[in-house]
């Protein structure tokens, strides 16, 4: 059982996490005003990059992988950070900030799915009920159906739960591989290996690079060093600490945060269907949570206690 306060200590982590990545819908949906998307994933995830470069080098870090481990995590990058931050910063701006931050957070049913399969725990009835509830939340939140100019483009939902589906890849290749006061270093390769592709996409789709701007930098101050540099760091720590599914299947409250965001801040609405849907979601993500917490999985090796 952990100490009282190492318990206090993640739950403020997770609050931070839910602040952070809840806020990071809005601040791409202003970045996108002064870059193209791709460009805009890139430049995230190298400020994101220098933050947690001089997080591993100022805490004495640095050093503690192998050259495999490195390589590893450099090639884990290009779902978790790569195609994760491309593929949802390209499909965002079709889709209002709030919907997208729903679609995304189906990411821990995907996590409860791949950790039964790579770690042979299986998948229990409750869980599979819910999973099928979070994907029928995601159903009513897209409204396929409604062909106005106003209903979110299929291609661009797809996108979305592409983008959801390379991180929890990503997430649970991370924990298989990395535990203890290293998952900090290998975040920064990871990174590093995200960032080598949205730099080279961005060369390749979008030759004019970007239109700098104060609102630009601001927004990347806020992507890079508190939605990535602080975001990935609390995270890596949470994913050392406790198993994958659980650290993300309560991160249920993320997508509620970037929808009280966008409806405060970019004056977004939903339709009552949608909502419906919205409460399918986060309903599935909580049982998933409780089913983990009470059936006392671990997926995954042995948690290191000194992270």
């Amino acid at each position: 059982m952990a100490a009282p306060s190492r318990a206090w200590g993640s739950g403020l982590l997770y609050l931070g996490i839910v602040v952070a990545w809840g806020l990071n819908y809005v601040f791409v949906r202003w970045g996108l005003l002064d870059s193209g998307p791709v460009w805009l994933a890139a430049l995230r995830a190298l400020v994101g990059c220098v933050g947690v470069a001089a997080f591993v080098l100022l805490t004495h870090r640095a050093g503690r992988l192998s050259r495999a481990e490195r390589r590893d995590a450099v090639l884990i990058g290009i779902p978790t950070t790569g195609i994760f931050f491309g593929l949802w910063f390209y499909a965002a701006g079709s889709v209002p900030a709030g919907q997208a931050a729903v679609i995304i957070y189906t990411y821990p049913l995907w996590v409860a799915l791949f950790s039964a399969a790579a770690f042979r725990t299986g998948v229990r009835a409750s869980e599979a009920v819910a999973i099928a509830l979070g994907f029928a939340g995601v159903v009513l939140v897209s409204e396929p159906w409604v062909h106005s100019a106003g209903a979110p483009p299929p291609l661009a939902v797809l996108e979305l739960l592409v983008a959801a589906v390379a991180w929890a890849v990503g997430t649970v290749a991370f924990k298989a591989r990395f535990t203890g006061p290293a998952v900090h270093e290998a975040n920064l390769y990871q990174l590093l290996g995200g960032s080598v592709l949205l730099v080279l996409a961005g060369a390749a789709f979008e030759p004019h690079g970007v239109s700098g701007s104060p609102q630009l930098v601001g927004v990347l101050i806020w992507l890079g060093l508190v939605g990535t540099a602080f975001g990935y760091a609390a995270w890596y720590t949470l994913l050392d600490r406790y198993p994958a599914v659980t650290v993300s299947s309560y991160l249920f409250l993320v997508p509620v945060v970037a929808l009280a965001a966008s409806i405060a801040l970019l004056g977004e609405t939903l339709a009552s269907v949608q909502v419906a849907g919205v409460a399918c979601v986060v309903v599935s993500i909580y049982v998933t949570a409780r089913t983990q917490a009470t059936g006392g999985r671990v997926d995954g090796p042995p948690r290191s206690r000194d992270a």
